[in-house]
C-alpha cells in the first residue's frame, strides 16, 4: 500500500511544472481504464512512467499525443497553460511538446533529412517548391545542439543504432528552444543495444541540463533506476506512486511497486533438466555476418545463453542458424538429421526441427492484423494453404490451450493481435513457435519490452520447454534475463566465443564477462540539482 504522500505530485517551489496531468480518466464502453491519474514533470528532469502491460501507461501516452480523448474533468497543462482535450498536436507543438515514438519512429528507407523534417517541410509561396538547402541548414543546426554530425543524404536504415537515436532526438528538438519544452519518449529505446543506449542517455542528459524536460515511458527498469530523476508507477489504471525520487531505489524495489507485491520470487531460476544421456544438438563451424567459425553443443533440456557487446556477433547466431540470414559455412546436427546452414531457408529450418522467436515482434514475428488463433496456427497451416481446408475447430482448440498456458489476456482466440499489449503479443509469438514442437528453440531478446509480470510467464514457459526435452538457445543483452534463463552462457567478442560461464550464474557474472576490458558505466550520473 502506498502512502498518500507517494500518490500526490509534488511541485518545486512556486515554479509551474513543465507538464501537469490531473484527474486523468478515460472510459471505453463500460470499462474505465484510467482512474484520476495525476503526476507532474519538472523542468530539467527525466521523469519515468512505468507499469505492467495493461497498467495504463500506453493509454496515458495516447492521450498526451492526441490519439485518445479523455473523460470530462481531466486536465493537462504545459507551463501552466491548459491544453485542449483531446490534445491537438499543433497546439501541443506550439507549447513545446514533442514525441519520440516506439522504436524511435523512423522510416528506414527515407534519408536522415527527410526523417528529421517530416511534418515540417515547407514549400515556396507560389510554386510550393521545397527549399532543401534551408531544410538542411535547420537540421544541421539541431545536430549541432546535440554535438553530433550525421550525413543528411543517407538512408536512416544504413545508420548505426546510436546515430538513429540521434536523428530521433534531433527531430523532437527542432520545435523546442534550449531550456524549454518537453519530450515524450514512448518506448523509444526498446530496440537499442547497450552501446546505443548509453549514448542515447548521454545526449538526453545534455538536453535536460538546459532545462528541457523528458517524460520517459519504458519497460526497462535499469533506465529508471540509472537515469530517471523521479518515477510515477501505474497499476490497474491508477497512479499508485507519483513523482517519487528515484535516488536510492533499486530494480527489485521498483518491480515490487509495479506488481504490488514482493518481486524476489520472480528472480528464482528453475532447476535445469539437462538430459546428459541424449545426443546434443551440435553446431559446427558457423560462419556468416559477424560470426567466425563458431562451434558449440546444446543438450536436450538445456538453455544455452549467447551474449556480448553490440557488434560481437552473438545476436547474428539465431538468424544464421535458422536460415533468416545467409551463412557462408556451418552445420547443425539435429535429431531429425544434419543440416547445412549454407543456403538454408527458414521453411527448411522449420522442417528440420528448428524454431526462431525473433526480436521485433511487430515486423518480424507476428501478423498483427490477424487473430491470436490465426497467428498460433500459421506455421502449421501455411505450408498446406490452398491444398487442404483449414481445421477451424482444431485451430481454435490449439489457441485456447496456449492462451491458458501463457496467460494471454484477453483470453480470446479471435482477438486481433495488434490490439493486445506488448507483453501479450510476445506471449502469442512464443506460443506460435512452441506449438510447432521444435527440437531446437532459438530466441532473440525474448523478454524485451515486456513488464516484470509478463517476463515471469515467458521465462517459465521457456524453462518448461527445455524441461520437456528441447534444446534451447537464447541470445540476449540483458544480464538479468540471461542469468535467469540460462544454464550455461557463451560470451562473444569479435565474432568468436571468448568465454563460457557455467554453474550458478549471477547477473554480475554476465556483466563482468562482457565488459572484461572496460567496466560498464551507469546510463546517467544524476546531478545534485536533479536528484
Amino acid at each position: 500500500m502506498t502512502s498518500s504522500a507517494d500518490a500526490t505530485p509534488a511541485g518545486r517551489g512556486a515554479q509551474a511544472p513543465r507538464l501537469a496531468v490531473e484527474d486523468l480518466s478515460i472510459t471505453f464502453g463500460r470499462t474505465q481504464v484510467l482512474h484520476d491519474v495525476a503526476f507532474d514533470v519538472r523542468p530539467g528532469e527525466i521523469h519515468a512512467l512505468v507499469g505492467q502491460n495493461g497498467s495504463g501507461k500506453s493509454t496515458v501516452a495516447k492521450i498526451l499525443t492526441g490519439l485518445y480523448s479523455p473523460d470530462a474533468g481531466s486536465r493537462v497543462s504545459v507551463d501552466g497553460h491548459a491544453l485542449s482535450l483531446p490534445v491537438r498536436p499543433d497546439e501541443a507543438r506550439s507549447r513545446g511538446v514533442a514525441v519520440v515514438h516506439q522504436s524511435l519512429g523512423l522510416v528506414k528507407d527515407a534519408t536522415v533529412l527527410e526523417n528529421a523534417r517530416v511534418g515540417r517541410l515547407t514549400g515556396s509561396r507560389f510554386l510550393r517548391r521545397i527549399d532543401w538547402k534551408a531544410e538542411a541548414a535547420a537540421t544541421e543546426a539541431v545536430f549541432e545542439r546535440l554535438g553530433r554530425r550525421i550525413p543528411l543524404d543517407v538512408p536512416v536504415g544504413s545508420l548505426r543504432e546510436d546515430e538513429r537515436a540521434t536523428v530521433a532526438i534531433a527531430r523532437a528538438l527542432q520545435d523546442i528552444s534550449p531550456g524549454t519544452g518537453l519530450i515524450i519518449f514512448d518506448e523509444s529505446t526498446r530496440s537499442l543495444g547497450r552501446d546505443a543506449l548509453e549514448q542515447f542517455f548521454a545526449m538526453l542528459d545534455g538536453v535536460v541540463a538546459t532545462g528541457t524536460a523528458a517524460l520517459l515511458i519504458t519497460h526497462r527498469l535499469e533506465e529508471v533506476v540509472d537515469a530517471a530523476d523521479r518515477v510515477t508507477v501505474l497499476r490497474d489504471g491508477r497512479a499508485v506512486v507519483a513523482g517519487r525520487e528515484v535516488a536510492g531505489l533499486d530494480k527489485p524495489g521498483l518491480a515490487s511497486l509495479m506488481l504490488g507485491r514482493n518481486a524476489a520470487d520472480l528472480e528464482e531460476r528453475e532447476p535445469a533438466h539437462v538430459r546428459t544421456e541424449e545426443k546434443p544438438v551440435e553446431v559446427r563451424r558457423l560462419t556468416g555476418l559477424r560470426v567466425r567459425d563458431v562451434s558449440f553443443d546444446v543438450r536436450p533440456g538445456e538453455v544455452l545463453g549467447l551474449t556480448g557487446l553490440g557488434g560481437s556477433g552473438y545476436d547474428d547466431v539465431p538468424y544464421l542458424l535458422t536460415g533468416v540470414s545467409a551463412a557462408t559455412e556451418g552445420t547443425v546436427s539435429l535429431p531429425r538429421g544434419p543440416v547445412r546452414v549454407k543456403k538454408l531457408s527458414p521453411a527448411k529450418a522449420v522442417d528440420a526441427g528448428m524454431a526462431l522467436v525473433p526480436e521485433g515482434r511487430e515486423h518480424a514475428g507476428l501478423a498483427v492484423a490477424m487473430t491470436v488463433a490465426e497467428n498460433i496456427a500459421f506455421p502449421q497451416t501455411a505450408p498446406r494453404a490452398g491444398v487442404l481446408p483449414l481445421a477451424a475447430h482444431a485451430e481454435r482448440t490449439r489457441a485456447e490451450e496456449w492462451i491458458e498456458k501463457l496467460d494471454v489476456r484477453p483470453p480470446l482466440p479471435h482477438a486481433v493481435v495488434g490490439n493486445l499489449s506488448g507483453g501479450n503479443q510476445q506471449k502469442v509469438l512464443l506460443a506460435k513457435w512452441l506449438a510447432t514442437d521444435p527440437d531446437l528453440l532459438v530466441l532473440h531478446e525474448p523478454t524485451q519490452a515486456v513488464d516484470v509480470g509478463a517476463r515471469q510467464i515467458i521465462v517459465a514457459a521457456v524453462r518448461a520447454a527445455a524441461a520437456e526435452g528441447r534444446a534451447v538457445v537464447v541470445a540476449g543483452s540483458d544480464e538479468n534475463e540471461i542469468a535467469l534463463l540460462c544454464d550455461r552462457v557463451l560470451v562473444f567478442s569479435d565474432g568468436v566465443v571468448r568465454e563460457e560461464l557455467t554453474g550458478e550464474i549471477m547477473p554480475q557474472d554476465v556483466v563482468s564477462a562482457i565488459y572484461t576490458d572496460a567496466p560498464r558505466s551507469r546510463l546517467r550520473e544524476r546531478s545534485a540539482a536533479a536528484g
